[in-house]
């Protein structure tokens, strides 16, 4: 058969096979469990995997930190790095599994990951899946997430990765299959949509999923906006489009644009939606005979299907790709368990360190451990994780790193989230005595406390949420705090140590707690991370991905999808703690900042050298950190916005000269229709260890460097 033919082209071999395929063996690929058909000795396939921080749902792999984690190190190479060794696991396992004959859910070659929609409110239970709130940032990181898992191969695939959920889609979770995310053209261009861009054009991503919500009254799923206009006609698209799961029937169930399942089904594939992940395109079959959708459209959406899989080389013979021999043996190997724990020490902020508390010294003779994230292992992992073949928890970390020289004494003290008597009447305070004596006799104490997975999630997976899996509060839940407060009353230092997803609002323990670190949910090797950070084997470097508000009132109503008053870019009051924060173990300097050229002509790219010095006495890491300020825009502009970063490693005494270069795409402007504009007039660049804001000087006690670059020439406008 033509197909099964290595040497002919793409469209040769793709033509070919739909010329033997029926309408209803057609529509059977068309749905995310394609069935097999036998006479073209087809297999069954399942599209539906995850990948989100290492292989998911599908047996042992490396568990690296969850994905707001990772977009805290602030190193895409290192991303990149992670992405390429779950990409081999999957490769591995998806290989082993299919010789057996084992084609489930979760054991294929195209993986709906990563999620790159903005973090714009704190509240949502699916923040942790994505890199932040910064469309910058997000760009960065899931470019080269995208490229790790997508690999090199100037033929195939190594995986197909996915950009998820197009768009305008960041909750709340129980109300995304009927909502309506209405949101201007400035903020569609200039905050929703440039992550997705940036993976289209300069990622290559071969997938793109579609949102459960609509965005200005068209379901996202068949949206002839986002899937049309933007997504093929402007970006030059040429992958597949999946739905979210169940997305397709919320068109007529909960959106009510359509009135039957055929209406959903030709009205997805006719706008551009190739793959549902549910069960409405077998109605597509129906939709034919009523005349709603032609055989046409349905062979244009499944070619874009078939041509995913004859890029992973589905079709062709096993030695001639490469990526089908990687071992099996590579999974959960003590390589990638390394690469997890320098990610998870990588991912953790300092967020104080009053007296420079931390590290702690390893001679302490007693150290008390206590909370409830202390001895927790659901705390390491965040959604859509693999199963870890061994998890290091904070308790097992610290134990490791001291015993038998430190004593290491545990107490739980408190449940994460219960504040009142249980059933046989135990006050949820019972065990602060213990944890009290504990404090008393150690000579430091760590409290690892915060949040969980059951308090923050996708819709109906955290069941302590609001009962879709966003936060109800940004509080510490339960008695924590109060257990805290009573621990630091016995004068014994204290590092509080949080595991969460998402901002919390711990404004008691950022006046009083002398050091607190942001763990995230940090993978397999949390626990071993931690205990490098606390003990001083590694200097934190990791910064804060998304702002830390003081508490709800500084953020806008969850459902108001403009981003006035939102994140970083456009809040009006000062938060707990800024983007792009993060205490180092050591000091570093700037000095130098020079532009190649100043003026610069509107279209021109500008390049800018700076120099860093570790002026501290340990090694460490900083991260770099370039903002731009648009001062006499004729639109509203961002407060800043991050146009730039680097993580750099230096010695005590070590300085570097770094370079950043700003393409004219950096240094446009949006306005109110979503035009890409580049304007003359006064810039200000800004270079740094963390955002331009008075909070980060007050919390660093250092000032970033600051330049003015003028634009001389005529408005130009870029492709959007």
């Amino acid at each position: 058969m033509l197909f099964r033919q290595v040497d002919r082209t793409m469209e040769e071999r793709i033509s070919d096979l739909l010329s033997r395929m029926s309408l209803d063996e057609k529509i059977s690929q068309m749905v995310y469990n394609s069935r097999a058909i036998p006479h073209l000795n087809i297999e069954e396939y399942n599209w539906w995997n995850e990948c989100l921080h290492g292989v998911g749902r599908a047996g042992i792999a490396t568990v690296f930190p969850q994905a707001i984690g990772m977009a805290a190190a602030f190193n895409d190479e290192l991303l990149r790095e992670a992405a390429d060794v779950i990409a081999d696991e999957a490769r591995a396992k998806h290989h082993e599994a299919a010789r057996k004959g084992d084609r489930e859910i979760y054991k294929g070659l195209t993986f709906w990951t990563p999620t790159v929609n903005i973090f714009r409110d704190p509240r949502w239970g699916r923040g942790q899946e994505t890199y932040g709130e910064d469309p910058y940032l997000t760009s960065r990181l899931g470019v080269a997430f995208v490229q790790g898992l997508q690999g090199d191969d100037p033929e195939y695939l190594k995986l197909a990765a996915c950009a998820k959920h197009f768009a305008v889609h960041s909750g709340p979770e129980n109300l995304r299959h009927s909502f309506d995310a209405r949101v201007s053209q400035k903020d569609l261009y200039e905050t929703y949509l440039p992550a997705f861009r940036a993976l289209v054009i300069e990622g290559r991503v071969e997938s793109v999923m579609g949102a459960y919500n609509r965005t200005n009254g068209e379901p996202c799923c068949a949206s002839p906006t986002l899937l049309q206009d933007i997504l093929r006609d402007q970006w030059g698209f040429d992958g597949h489009v999946v739905s979210d799961c169940g997305a397709i029937h919320d068109i007529h169930t909960y959106h009510q644009v359509t009135k039957t399942p055929a209406e959903s089904a030709a009205l997805a594939v006719n706008n551009g939606c190739d793959l549902n992940c549910g069960r409405v395109y077998p109605y597509l079959v129906e939709a034919v005979k009523q005349g709603l959708i032609d055989e046409q459209t349905i062979d244009q959406a499944l070619a874009r299907l078939l041509q995913t899989k004859f890029r992973l080389g589905m079709f062709d013979p096993e030695e001639k790709v490469s990526y089908t021999q990687i071992p099996f043996e590579i999974v959960a190997c003590d390589q990638h368990r390394a690469l997890a724990r320098e990610m998870a020490r990588q991912s953790m902020v300092l967020l104080k360190n009053e007296n420079r508390l931390l590290p702690l010294s390893k001679d302490l003779k007693t150290i008390a451990v206590i909370g409830p994230n202390a001895n927790a292992d659901n705390v390491l992992l965040g959604n859509y994780a693999g199963t870890s073949s061994k998890l290091v928890n904070a308790l097992d970390g610290i134990r490791a790193r001291l015993e038998p020289k430190t004593k290491v004494l545990y107490a739980e003290g408190c449940d994460l989230i219960s504040t009142k008597p249980s059933f046989w009447g135990n006050s949820p305070a019972a065990g602060f005595s213990e944890a009290l004596s504990m404090a008393e006799r150690s000579d430091a104490v760590i409290f690892c406390g915060g949040i969980s997975p059951a308090l923050e999630g996708e819709e109906g997976e955290a069941a302590n949420s609001d009962g879709g899996g966003d936060k109800l509060s940004l509080n510490l839940p339960g008695m924590q705090e109060l257990l805290l407060k009573e621990i630091c009353q016995t004068g014994k230092p204290v590092v509080l140590v949080l595991f969460s997803g998402s901002p919390l609002a711990i404004n008691w323990a950022a006046e009083h707690v002398p050091a607190i670190v942001q763990a995230w949910y940090p993978g397999e090797e949390g626990g071993n991370a931690l205990a490098d950070i606390l003990f001083g084997d590694y200097s934190p470097g990791g910064r804060l991905p998304v702002t830390f508000v003081k508490s709800l009132d500084q953020v806008p109503e969850f459902t108001d999808y403009s981003m006035e008053g939102r994140t970083y870019r456009y809040l009006k009051e000062e938060p707990l703690y800024p983007f792009g924060y993060g205490l180092s173990y050591t000091d570093f300097a700037y000095s130098n900042l020079t532009p190649d050229k100043s003026p610069i002509t509107t279209g021109d790219s500008l390049t800018l050298s700076v120099d860093l010095k570790n002026v501290g006495s340990l090694a460490g890491d900083e991260v770099v950190q370039l903002y731009l300020r648009h001062k006499e825009a004729s639109v509203p502009t961002p407060n800043f916005e991050l146009q730039g970063f680097q993580r750099v490693s230096l010695q005590p005494g070590e300085t570097r000269t770094l370079t950043f270069t700003l393409s004219p795409r950096q240094m446009a402007v949006f306005n109110q229709e979503g035009a890409c504009l580049v304007e003359p007039g006064p810039i200000e660049i800004v270079v740094g260890g963390s955002q331009p804001d008075t909070l980060s000087l007050r919390l660093t006690g250092r000032k970033p460097l600051s330049i003015q670059v003028e634009l001389k020439g005529e408005v130009m406008e870029l492709p959007r």
